[in-house]
């Protein structure tokens, strides 16, 4: 049960700012400041400015918050590891968009032969 007596959110569910302060320990002002130096931080925004955190922001919150308090990291060295690690990704997904392409092809090919013959 949380701290206000209300039950927990599901896993999946989305958290306001101040949930999202209250699970974490960290001031809400400082989950603001982050998502103007982690552009991976983009909680949905709603009438009112109203934020709403998703699992995934929940995840990255955390796993900023491990970093610098608990790692050592400055938010520069948090941004460029953050950063790093969706470069490979990124080429990953290049490959795998020409690998699905090629059998595209070769796929379109054997029709075209099957047609034909």
């Amino acid at each position: 049960m949380a701290s206000s007596g209300a039950p927990e959110k599901a896993a999946g569910a989305f958290r306001t700012i101040g949930e999202l302060s209250r699970e974490s320990g960290l001031p809400q002002h400082i989950l603001r400041y982050w998502e103007t130096r982690f552009p991976q931080l983009r909680p949905l925004q709603r009438a009112g400015k109203r934020r709403y955190y998703r699992p995934e922001d929940v995840a990255l919150v955390m796993r900023i918050h491990t970093m610098l308090n608990h790692e050592g990291y400055t938010i520069r060295g948090v941004q460029k590891a953050l950063s790093e690690e969706r470069k490979p990704a990124a080429a990953g997904g290049k490959r795998q968009i020409a690998a699905i392409r090629a059998v595209r092809d070769t796929l379109a090919e054997a029709l075209a032969n099957d047609a034909a013959g």
